[in-house]
C-alpha cells in the first residue's frame, strides 16, 4: 500500500521519466502564469484588506490584539491561496487529466475506462471542474463568515487547514476517478470511507502548493500520486463506499 508521501515521491520521479515529461510543460506554464499574477495582486492589496479586517475587531476584544492580528493575517494568507488556488485547478484540470490517463497506462498496465484525447478531455474537465466548484464554494463561503465572527475566526485557520486538505484530495484524486467514470458523489464517498489516506495525501498537496517555485515542479507529481492513491486505496473501495 502506498502511503501519501511515498505516492507523492514515486509519482514526482515518474512524471519526469521519458515517456512522460513531455506532459508536464503546459501545467507548469499554466500555474507559473496564475502564481505571478497572485503574488502582484496579493501585494497591491494585502495591506488594504488587513487594515479593513483589523477595523472590524470590537472594542472589547482589544486587550486580544496581539493574538487576533496574528490569526487575522493567517486567515486571510489562506484565503487568498484558497481562491487563487482554485483558479489555477480550473485552468490547469484538462492538461491533468490527460497527464493522469498518462500515468496510469505507464504505472499500473492498465487503460483507464474512459482514454480520452487532449480535446476532449479539455471539454469533459471543465465540466467536472465546475461540478466540483459547486460542492466547494458554498462550503468555502461557510468559513469565510466564520473567519469575520469575532471569536469564532479563532478557529478559523486550523478550520481552513483542514477544509483546504480535503478540497486537494478531491482536486487531485478526482483526475483518475474521473478517467475511471466514477461519479463525483462516489468520488466523495471513497474518500470518506479512506479518510486518513485521504487527508494526509491532500496535507501534503496543500504544503506542496506554498513551497514557492517548487510547487511549479511538484504539482505533476501529485497527480501521479493520485493515480497511484486510486490503484492502492480506492479502485477497490466502491462498495465500502455505497451508501
Amino acid at each position: 500500500m502506498h502511503d501519501a508521501l511515498t505516492a507523492l515521491t514515486r509519482g514526482t520521479r515518474l512524471v519526469y521519466s521519458r515517456g512522460l515529461r513531455r506532459y508536464v510543460f503546459a501545467p507548469i506554464l499554466v500555474n507559473l502564469l496564475v502564481y505571478a499574477a497572485m503574488f502582484y495582486y496579493v501585494l497591491a492589496h494585502f495591506g488594504g484588506w488587513l487594515e479593513a479586517w483589523m477595523a472590524m475587531v470590537p472594542g472589547w476584544l482589544g486587550w486580544l490584539e496581539w493574538l487576533i492580528w496574528p490569526l487575522f493575517v493567517i486567515s486571510l494568507v489562506l484565503i487568498v491561496f484558497f481562491t487563487f488556488t482554485l483558479v489555477t485547478h480550473l485552468i490547469a484540470a484538462p492538461f491533468y487529466g490527460f497527464l493522469a490517463a498518462r500515468v496510469e497506462r505507464v504505472a499500473t498496465g492498465r487503460e483507464p475506462l474512459d482514454d480520452r484525447g487532449l480535446a476532449r478531455s479539455a471539454m469533459d474537465a471543465l465540466g467536472r471542474e465546475l461540478v466540483k466548484l459547486a460542492y466547494i464554494l458554498p462550503r468555502a463561503a461557510v468559513l469565510f463568515i466564520v473567519s469575520w465572527i469575532p471569536g469564532l475566526n479563532l478557529a478559523s485557520p486550523l478550520l481552513w487547514a483542514l477544509f483546504s486538505a480535503w478540497v486537494m484530495a478531491i482536486t487531485y484524486l478526482d483526475y483518475p476517478m474521473d478517467n475511471n467514470r466514477v461519479s463525483f458523489a462516489d468520488m466523495r464517498r471513497r474518500l470518506a470511507a479512506r479518510w486518513w489516506p485521504t487527508l494526509s495525501y491532500g496535507g501534503w498537496v496543500t504544503l506542496i502548493t506554498w513551497l514557492p517555485l517548487a510547487n511549479l515542479f511538484l504539482l505533476p507529481g501529485a497527480v501521479a500520486a493520485a493515480v497511484l492513491m486510486w490503484e492502492h486505496h480506492y479502485r477497490g473501495s466502491g462498495d465500502l463506499a455505497a451508501p
